[in-house]
Formats: structure tokens, C-alpha cells, sequence
């Protein structure tokens, strides 16, 4: 499958921009129409109704404006850079901003939105790419706050070419690389990462990581595999220190192999990336 068709979130934060340039990026290499959707939050609290009617008008028509400056931002930049797109307003609850990208984003090929900037509230709350990975059924690109890396041919972001897929043989992880295969397919380096796979039939097989190098091959993708046995230290924090150590740009994985509530209660792999996270995630579930 191709991608053709993408969404990207778009909101008031300062960490927009950014994402703003790899969608563009993405769209303009992949030849894919891009469609920028804002989600104007409404609040709906006890006695909302009973504020000063004044008052309440003045909030919503910030929030318009918020909205009406950040695309035109968006479609500036899309229109220099030559891409097909269309841009979307909508008001919704902010409680439910993510189900409404989630909603949004069932009719592309991929969603993209912004890794949580700890020094700023993300529209839609700090669950949002949860709630899209969830509630979408397509893959999520995840950005990072300080911005995808390198210069594109456009002065954007310029990444996807030395990939690293962190594989754990489940069926989330499978679905992430398929999901993957337009951005693999034009990638320079794509490097497949076992961090303490357990072998057997039913888990990695004898050679971890041998199986979906062979997959990935017959897509014309030459792939490269580690195995990493690091018993003293998390396989988040694994996965991490490869990729700083290695130079990738987009790390492919699997999110929520153990189940959405018990890494919001215990922590885990998706939850640990994603907060630390340096360069874009593309993740499925």
C-alpha cells in the first residue's frame, strides 16, 4: 500500500510547527495529498452555561482565531511547497478531541500527530495518540516536540532514511512494519532490533528477527538484524540508546502489546518511548 493520503492534527501548541514540516515532508516525497484537521476545543464544565454570555463568546471566538491563524500557517507552507491538501475545522468537546482525529483519520492512509511537550498542554490532553492509535484502526506517526530531524529539499523535515524497527514478534509489531513498508521501501539503512527475545514456535523462532528480515526482502528491502541482550537495563531505554548510537531517524513499532491500561498502571515500552522519544515513531496497534 501505498501512502497517498495522510492527516495531520494541527493545534495552537508552539511544537506544530515542526510537525507541520514532516507532514509536508512526507506528503512531498510519498506524492500523497495531505489534509491538515484542527480541533477547536470546546469546554463544557458545571455552570458553563450559567457564565456571562460575554465572557463565553470572547473564548470561542479566540479559539476560532487560533484556529483560522494556525491554517493559514499550515496552508502557506503547503502551498509553497507545491503538495496537494485541504485543511479542517471543527469544534468539539476537548474531552473529546482525540476521538474526533480518530474519527478523522479512518479515511487516510496514516495519522500524524505530536509527541506530548512536557511544558505545554497538547490539544486533546496528554492521551491523544493513544486515543488515535486506539480508535483509528491506522497506523499513527508520532512527532517529537523538538521536531523531526534533518532539511528537506523544502527547508522541512527530512527523515525516513536510516530506520530502525524494534521487533518483539507480536502481532502489533507486525502490523507497525507492514504499516511501514511505504516509508521502508525508500529508506537507505533499516536495521530490525530484538531486545531479549524469547525464542521458541510461539515467541521469535530460533533466529529472532530472521523471519521478518525474509518478509521485508521480498519487498526489496535489504535489512539488517540485531539482537540485543541487555538483562541491566529496560527495553525502552534499550531501544532508545540504539537509536541515538546508530543515528536513526524513525523507529517502527508496535504500540500497546500489553494492553492499554495496564502500561498506563504499571509503565511500560509504548508509554516509555513516547515520552522520551528524539525522533519520529510510526506505531500501530
Amino acid at each position: 500500500m501505498a501512502l497517498k493520503n495522510i492527516l495531520l492534527h494541527v493545534d495552537g501548541t508552539r511544537a506544530c510547527e515542526g510537525r507541520e514540516d514532516a507532514a509536508i515532508a512526507l506528503a512531498l516525497e510519498h506524492g500523497a495529498h495531505l489534509t491538515a484537521l484542527y480541533c477547536i476545543g470546546e469546554i463544557h464544565i458545571e455552570g458553563w452555561a450559567e457564565w456571562p454570555m460575554d465572557l463565553i463568546e470572547e473564548q470561542k471566538s479566540k479559539a476560532a482565531e487560533q484556529a483560522d491563524a494556525s491554517l493559514a500557517r499550515f496552508r502557506k507552507k503547503a502551498e509553497r511547497a507545491g503538495i496537494g491538501y485541504e485543511t479542517r475545522s471543527v469544534t468539539v468537546y476537548v474531552n473529546r478531541i482525540g476521538e474526533h482525529v480518530a474519527l478523522h483519520a479512518r479515511y487516510s492512509d496514516l495519522a500524524i500527530l505530536g509527541q506530548n511537550d512536557p511544558d505545554e498542554l497538547s490539544a486533546g490532553g496528554p492521551r491523544i495518540v493513544e486515543d488515535v492509535l486506539f480508535g483509528s484502526g491506522r497506523p499513527v506517526l508520532v512527532i517529537p516536540y523538538i521536531g523531526a530531524p534533518g532539511q528537506g529539499r523544502n527547508g522541512g523535515a527530512d527523515f525516513g532514511h536510516n530506520v530502525m524497527i524494534a521487533w518483539d514478534s507480536g502481532r502489533e509489531s507486525a502490523r507497525a512494519v507492514n504499516d511501514a513498508i511505504p516509508m521502508l521501501e525508500r529508506a537507505r539503512q533499516v536495521e530490525v532490533v530484538a531486545v531479549n527475545p524469547d525464542k521458541g514456535l510461539h515467541h521469535h523462532g530460533d533466529e529472532p528477527g530472521a523471519d521478518i528480515a525474509l518478509h521485508l526482502s521480498r519487498h526489496d528491502i535489504n535489512v539488517d538484524v540485531k539482537v540485543v541482550e541487555a538483562r541491566d537495563m529496560g527495553t525502552a531505554d534499550t531501544i532508545l540508546s540504539r537509536i541515538s548510537d546508530r543515528g536513526s531517524d524513525l523507529l517502527v513499532m508496535g504500540g500497546y502489546g500489553h494492553g492499554r491500561m495496564r502500561e498506563i498502571a504499571l509503565g511500560g515500552v509504548t508509554r516509555n518511548i513516547l515520552k522520551h522519544m528524539t525522533v519520529p515513531v510510526l506505531m500501530s496497534h
